[in-house]
C-alpha cells in the first residue's frame, strides 16, 4: 500500500509518501496509523493525535476505521486551519 503524507504530516515525517507490504492484522486506517506510530519517532510525532487527521482511500475521504481492504493508497492529510 501507498501512503502519501501532506503538508505539516509530511514535513515531520521528512518524506512525500512510502510504500509498505502491511501485515495481515492491519486492517483499518487507524490499524496503519499505530502501525506507522510504532515504527520510529518521526511517524510518531506526525501521526500523535490521530483523531484530528484526515484521510483519503483511493482519493475518497474516509474516516479511521474504514477498511483498506483492495486499496492502494493512503493519504494522510494534518488539521487545517485558515481564516
Amino acid at each position: 500500500m501507498k501512503v502519501t503524507y501532506f503538508a505539516k504530516t509530511r514535513e515531520l515525517i521528512g518524506r512525500d509518501s512510502d510504500s509498505f507490504d502491511l501485515p495481515a492484522d492491519i486492517r483499518s486506517i487507524n490499524d496503519v496509523i499505530e502501525y506507522l506510530s510504532a515504527m520510529d519517532e518521526p511517524y510518531k510525532n506526525a501521526l500523535a493525535n490521530p483523531e484530528a487527521l484526515r484521510f483519503a482511500l483511493d482519493n475518497e475521504m474516509a474516516k479511521g476505521d474504514a477498511s483498506i481492504q483492495n486499496i492502494s493508497e493512503l493519504a494522510i492529510f494534518p488539521p487545517v486551519t485558515g481564516g
